[in-house]
């Protein structure tokens, strides 16, 4: 792990791209569920907040895996998210 700043912004780069890709999907689609849509945006909202709060936690003794497990964390929620999208149409 580079460094507690560049987790970050992987972060907000990762969530943000699907936050995208769903806003994407409600504008190019034409059968909108926005409940579905809704879900997805808020699940990448509390998973950004839970990964960052996480991030700044300063009682952590091994900083270097801690941090390698919010990034493992962050692949997996990441995945499952697009695999959401996926599944909306």
């Amino acid at each position: 792990m580079a460094s507690k700043r560049d987790l970050k912004k992987d972060i907000n780069f990762v969530l943000g791209d699907i936050i995208e890709a769903v806003y994407v999907w409600e504008y190019s689609s034409k059968e909108v569920d926005p409940q579905m849509s809704d879900e997805i945006i808020d699940e990448a909202i509390t998973t950004f907040d839970d990964l960052i709060t996480r991030v700044n936690d300063r009682s952590v003794e091994d900083k270097k895996a801690h941090f390698k497990a919010i990034n493992k964390e962050l692949e997996d929620k990441g995945r499952t998210l697009i695999e959401k999208i996926n599944k909306l149409g």
